[in-house]
């Protein structure tokens, strides 16, 4: 099934989950919060990221649009927006245009201004997923893709084998739409596994810890866990 989805970010992660999803056949707009002053960053980002006005304007099935405008006409909405911003990003929208949505949140509550590995500034006993519930009650979030690198998140085969993609969240039916998305990336049903209510978002968001830790032995962020269990 073809959506309307829109994807809040446009940083890389932004940028390559727009693009997969269009070439899925999705009908994809690219939110940010002011287009005109995106548009007029010339420079190249970090880790060389082409300026924003050169990326979008090779895109032929991504448009540009305000968080807001994009919101309103969506059937799913994509938080790829730095943790850190997200409540601000959404409350741009509004909670009026955001009741009803599916909310697939996939930010994580990173504190970057030391470097790598980064720090949570919320952690243990809360949740960036929950304070975006919390924020916006009427909102139907759905916590997942966030514990692997964004191009893993999009193309799991960069990982050989199997391995795991959590989700969780209060709304069943969302959370079916978020399911449905995630599978046609390409991962296979039995890798998604439900955590449950959006509490479970502490765990997968605290993960972040050992994937940092992962990717300072392993020099690549190209890898990914899998959970295996007893059959009895």
């Amino acid at each position: 099934m073809h959506m309307n989805i829109a994807v809040l970010g446009t940083g890389m992660v932004g940028r390559a989950l727009a693009n997969r999803l269009a070439e899925l056949g999705h009908h994809v707009a690219i939110g940010t919060r002011n287009v005109d002053a995106t548009l007029s960053h010339t420079a190249k980002g970090s880790m060389g990221l082409e300026p924003f006005k050169d990326w979008i304007e090779a895109q032929d099935n991504v448009r540009l649009a305000t968080y807001k405008k994009a919101a309103v006409s969506s059937d799913l909405i994509v938080n790829a927006v730095a943790g850190m911003h997200s409540i601000s990003a959404l409350e741009s929208i509004g909670a009026r245009d955001l009741a009803g949505k599916v909310l697939l949140d996939l930010a994580i509550p990173l504190d970057l201004s030391n470097g790598i590995p980064p720090t949570l500034v919320i952690s243990n006993d809360d949740s960036l997923g929950e304070q975006i519930q919390r924020a916006f009650p009427k909102t139907r979030v759905v916590k997942a893709l966030h514990t692997v690198y964004y191009q893993v998140m999009i193309h799991p085969e960069l990982v050989p084998g199997n391995h795991t993609i959590f989700m969780g969240g209060n709304d069943a039916e969302a959370k079916q739409v978020v399911r449905s998305v995630i599978a046609s990336f390409g991962w296979p049903d039995e890798s998604i596994i439900d955590l449950g209510d959006i509490t479970t978002a502490r765990a997968t968001e605290m993960y972040s810890r050992l994937f940092f830790a992962l990717y300072g032995k392993f020099g690549t962020f190209n890898f990914n866990i899998n959970v295996t269990r007893a059959t009895k």
